[in-house]
């Protein structure tokens, strides 16, 4: 129902991070009748003042960019309504001797460990087990763009149509955060940023113009 809401106000789906402003007594039409209700913050939305932040959420995998190095401690910018804390530790192999060489701008695959209103956003880059698994430091040479969730979970999903086209078109390589960003990477330039362009291109495209689109870059016609 939240979702709802937001989209009936802003045209649009929120994103971690994204803001969405509103005064102490706005209502909103919820049902078809057109009664409006007093809107209420749910799970995953904070209020501050005249604004609704998104959250991210526990268990999430995401990308993140690293802002800050401070001690033992780096800040990651999630897109989220704060920045997220990151330890030196959290990497496989990671001691007090051997840490990671982490630099501010660098790209980051990670997963929330902590993550509600109340407490700071906290990062790692291991699984139970202390293992990287996929996560940590990537990103050389390809273009981080943002996408919806929707197109996030059609990317990850275990037999994504999308991905598969997607590879049939370019070998490539994709990395997706549950935050809505993808970074994307083919064997060129060029080809990278038409892979680009077509990510963001689809979040708004049915299956078979999706399909149409592809079929044309296939034939050279794009």
């Amino acid at each position: 129902m939240m979702f709802s809401v937001l989209k009936v106000r802003v045209g649009e789906i929120l994103l971690p991070g994204d803001e969405f402003c509103c005064g102490p007594k706005d209502t909103l039409p919820l049902t078809d009748s057109g009664k409006s209700e007093r809107l209420v913050a749910g799970p995953g939305l904070r209020r501050s003042g005249d604004r609704l932040l998104y959250v991210p959420a526990k268990g999430e995998t995401v990308i993140g960019i690293v802002t800050v190095k401070s001690g033992d401690v780096f800040k990651v910018d999630i897109g989220g309504s704060e920045a997220a804390s990151l330890s030196y530790l959290a990497f496989e192999g990671a001691t007090k001797r051997n840490r990671p060489n982490i630099q501010v701008g660098d790209l980051l695959l990670a997963q929330l460990v902590v993550a509600n209103k109340d407490m700071e956003p906290e990062l790692v880059c291991i699984d139970g087990s202390g293992r990287a698994n996929g996560m940590g430091v990537f990103g050389t040479g390809g273009l981080l763009i943002k996408v919806s969730l929707g197109l996030v979970r059609r990317l990850l999903a275990p037999r994504s149509d999308l991905r598969a086209d997607l590879e049939q078109l370019f070998p490539c390589e994709l990395a997706v955060g549950m935050n809505g960003r993808v970074w994307v990477r083919a064997g060129a330039v060029q080809q990278t940023l038409v892979l680009a362009n077509l990510l963001q291109s689809c979040d708004a495209m049915t299956a078979p113009q999706r399909q149409q689109l592809f079929r044309r870059l296939q034939q050279g016609a794009f």
